[in-house]
């Protein structure tokens, strides 16, 4: 029992160490090609038609701020052509008519598209777009975005290559300072778009959409097969379908799409278990023919660091479950047990060190008072510990099935200190899952007791570490299921509609 006990620690550490090597790696291509971004040429003449696809579902307190926006795109008017793909089951679908009435009086070319069905969940209603769509290229903007004006003068002449078939935005934040939650989603968001992104982009490596604020080329699409609503990430596993079909991606760190984070700490565990359950499902269904294609070495390896880098969630579990049991064993075996469990401790502090330089160097790279921001990076540390019980289990179900349904994460038209959204509609329901993570904190502070006791210190403060994250994570998302007004939980609820917002 003790041998299978420090194997699966072991094993669980080094798959931490892996990807703290991988970081590592992302942030030396990122240095290393430092300035390669793609430059704005100038744009192609004649100007390509675009179809804007805005997908909603149930969005009445944000879909008039998204309509406005798009309304408000800086490019000719008899070039662009905007598709609302409503799915909503409630006011959303009479708000969305008003306003497109309201701006094809304003002369802009606006669809409001119904399927009267939620069938393939997003990627069947962008599928249902793509139809009809007159456009050469489509950009989509998710609910919660707030394009500017300039956008699509920014993005389109990158198409004047006739090998790009998508490129991305990077993502800002619109409520980056509401609250502890906000700071530290945003601190993650910017890893990814400021680090990871910029970095396989400039390496010539594969790199994925996101879902939104981006603009594809309409052939790029159909050629790899169009959407599909067989994992719960389609804009993943289109890019890579698409990218292994030689399309070029480029992506652009200095156009800006701001958007807005979630408030509630129970939708953010519904947004990263959807992304994290979805990318294994890709993984499944990409890397066979991934790995058995012609492509180079590098990005093969990259591939699968990518489409697998949720399995250290999993990973964070067997750690979190195990240190007790390691301890006790490391005393059992006395001297040569904690030479093996410092030598653990060792490689934890690499993957530890690792996430603490990269998000770090995210912060300076894109927030001018990013010094003042370093203090939080170990709470991003703290919070994706706190989120790894619901990540693990959406992993491993994404390990074993396909599909399933598209929970969406809801939004409040959050971004002022003084907005509230506690009696505002889309509420989750009841959250359980904080019941675990309130126990594994306790568990911990039992583990932090065991190391002071036993003066294994330098064990601690990972142990105060994990402590923090699971209270954190457990105890917020018990409260939000006990502070909810429970008109706001109840389907079809009479809350208030947002301000300035009726019905036709």
């Amino acid at each position: 029992m003790d041998a299978a006990i420090l194997v699966i620690y072991g094993s669980a550490l080094v798959l931490l160490g892996v990807f703290g090597v991988h970081r590592f790696r992302l942030l030396s291509l990122y240095a290393r090609n430092a300035g390669d971004d793609a430059e704005s040429p100038p744009a192609p003449s004649p100007l390509p038609r675009v179809t804007v696809q805005l997908p909603v579902y149930n969005e009445l307190y944000v879909v008039e701020r998204l309509i406005r926006s798009v309304g408000a795109l800086d490019y000719p008017a008899e070039l662009l052509e905007v598709q609302v793909l409503d799915d909503s089951t409630d006011e959303t679908s009479a708000i969305v008519e008003r306003l497109c009435a309201e701006e094809r009086a304003r002369g802009l070319d606006i669809v409001h598209v119904r399927r009267g069905t939620r069938e393939g969940f997003k990627a069947g209603a962008l599928a249902a777009g793509l139809a009809r769509a007159r456009g050469e290229l489509l950009a989509i903007f998710d609910a919660d975005f707030v394009p500017p004006p300039g956008f699509l003068r920014a993005v389109v002449p990158h198409f004047g290559d006739e090998r790009v078939g998508m490129a991305q935005a990077r993502w800002d934040h619109l409520n980056r300072d509401y609250s502890l939650l906000t700071r530290i989603q945003s601190i993650l968001l910017d890893g990814h778009f400021a680090i990871e992104q910029t970095a396989r982009s400039r390496a010539g490596l594969f790199f994925n959409f996101n879902g939104t604020a981006g603009v594809w080329r309409r052939r790029a699409i159909e050629e790899a097969g169009g959407w599909q609503h067989d994992t719960l990430t389609e804009d993943l596993d289109l890019s890579y379908r698409a990218q292994m079909r030689g399309w070029k991606f480029v992506y652009l760190p200095s156009v800006l799409a701001p958007a807005e984070l979630p408030v509630e700490v129970r939708a953010f565990k519904t947004q990263q278990c959807r992304w994290a359950k979805g990318s294994m499902q890709t993984a499944r269904k990409i890397l066979p023919a991934l790995l058995s294609s012609p492509l180079p070495v590098r990005i093969r390896i990259e591939s699968v660091l990518h489409l697998l880098s949720n399995l250290s969630y999993v990973a964070i579990m067997a750690l979190s479950v195990l240190m007790l049991p390691v301890l006790a064993v490391g005393r059992r075996l006395n001297a040569p047990g904690f030479v093996l469990v410092a030598g653990y401790l060792a490689l934890f502090l690499f993957a530890t060190v690792s996430v603490l330089a990269f998000y770090s160097e995210a912060q300076r790279s894109t927030v001018a008072d990013w010094r003042t921001r370093w203090a939080s990076i170990p709470l991003v540390m703290a919070l994706g510990v706190g989120l790894s019980v619901s990540a693990a289990r959406a992993v491993v179900g994404g390990l074993f099935q396909s599909g399933r349904e598209f929970v969406r994460t809801p939004k409040y038209a959050i971004v002022a200190p003084t907005d509230r959204w506690r009696e505002k509609r889309y509420a989750r329901g009841i959250d359980l899952s904080g019941l675990v993570e309130v126990f594994l904190g306790l568990y911990f502070a039992v583990v932090v007791v065991d190391s002071v006791i036993h003066r294994h210190y330098f064990f601690t403060p990972f142990a105060v570490l994990f402590l923090a994250g699971f209270l954190y994570v457990g105890i917020l998302s018990l409260f939000e299921n006990w502070a909810r007004p429970a008109a706001s939980i109840a389907a079809g609820s009479a809350n208030p509609l947002p301000d300035g917002v009726g019905l036709a």
